[in-house]
């Protein structure tokens, strides 16, 4: 497994990071543990299920996916990603604040309403934009501005954010949230990950590292309701 860890050493993060007041829409707090401010440790992964944070004391979690830089990233690897897996993983164990999932949406396309409405009965906080037209009748969407926007109002109720993404344009969100106090963990392919956003991250997880524990059972598949055919 390639996990890079870039916090700074020694003495410098002595002092505790406590949690910070949950936000009204969280029920009791679980743990009043403090956590460590920025773990100097080489993360280790010795948990039997391949647990990438079995270590770590990471308080609330909260987990920003870029969708579209997700999706290109399984077709590189050769998988189809297993959204649940996917988000149990990412979580392990800690308390999960949100789960967002950025995408672009074509309106006219019932089979990818039929996903992110799985999505959003499956633990993610769905955040679509529509597809505009770019040059050469070909369409695309940037989200980028909502998971920089999201993660920085966000970051008073969250411990370490999860980022799932290698676009270099996130690096100055992620180094804002940091300044605030947050661990940031990058979760990407390391090969088209961008320097800059590594840079500024906690750590770095390669994707290629753990697909065989977010990808899809070859035997199994989700059965994606449309619009149509949903009893909402």
């Amino acid at each position: 497994m390639i996990i890079t860890n870039f916090s700074k050493q020694k003495s410098e993060f002595k002092e505790p990071k406590i949690l910070k007041a949950k936000p009204h829409w969280q029920g009791h707090n679980l743990s009043d543990t403090a956590v460590k401010g920025k773990d100097i440790k080489k993360i280790q992964d010795t948990a039997p299920d391949g647990s990438i944070f079995n270590s770590l004391n990471r308080g609330r979690v909260a987990i920003f996916i870029d969708g579209l830089n997700l999706f290109h990233t399984a077709l590189q690897l050769g998988i189809e990603i297993d959204y649940v897996k996917l988000l149990c993983h990412l979580t392990n164990g800690s308390r999960l604040l949100r789960a967002f999932f950025y995408t672009g949406v074509d309106l006219s396309n019932e089979k990818q309403q039929g996903f992110l409405l799985w999505m959003r009965r499956n633990g993610y906080r769905v955040v679509a934009k529509e597809l505009a037209l770019a040059a050469e009748n070909f369409k695309k969407s940037n989200l980028n501005v909502e998971i920089a926007v999201d993660m920085i109002t966000l970051a008073p109720y969250y411990d370490t954010a999860v980022l799932v993404s290698g676009d270099g344009d996130l690096a100055y969100a992620v180094n804002a949230v940091s300044r605030m106090g947050v661990r940031v963990e990058v979760v990407s392919l390391q090969t088209t990950t961008s320097e800059s956003l590594i840079d500024v991250a906690d750590c770095f997880i390669d994707l290629d590292s753990i697909k065989t524990h977010i990808q899809k059972d070859s035997n199994l598949g989700y059965s994606y309701r449309t619009p149509s055919n949903s009893n909402l």
